[in-house]
């Protein structure tokens, strides 16, 4: 099995609970799941998919900003744009 699956951690180094990232050498994915949601997946040499759960709450989003290494503003633009995949929502102009 390829997959591993970690806690986030804080600024201040603790693990956080309910936020995880899921490497998956195999299949050549990275995952950031909040609690029981996908909330976004990279995978090598395609588009970043977003899920409909991406700006559920703020907790999710400071760990969402952390994973994508941007902040909010930046996703929806990649989204509008088609720079990133929504699965599982339509992107609003």
């Amino acid at each position: 099995m390829t997959q591993k699956v970690r806690n986030m951690t804080s600024s201040r180094g603790n693990d956080v609970p309910n936020q995880f990232i899921i490497t998956d050498e195999e299949k050549g994915t990275t995952t950031f799941q909040s609690y029981n949601s996908i909330i976004a997946v990279k995978e090598y040499g395609k588009k970043t998919k977003i899920y409909e759960d991406y700006d559920y709450s703020i907790t999710t989003g400071k760990y969402r900003n952390d994973f994508l290494g941007e902040r909010v503003a930046e996703t929806r633009a990649k989204l509008k744009s088609g720079e990133y995949e929504a699965v599982g929502f339509e992107v609003s102009e």
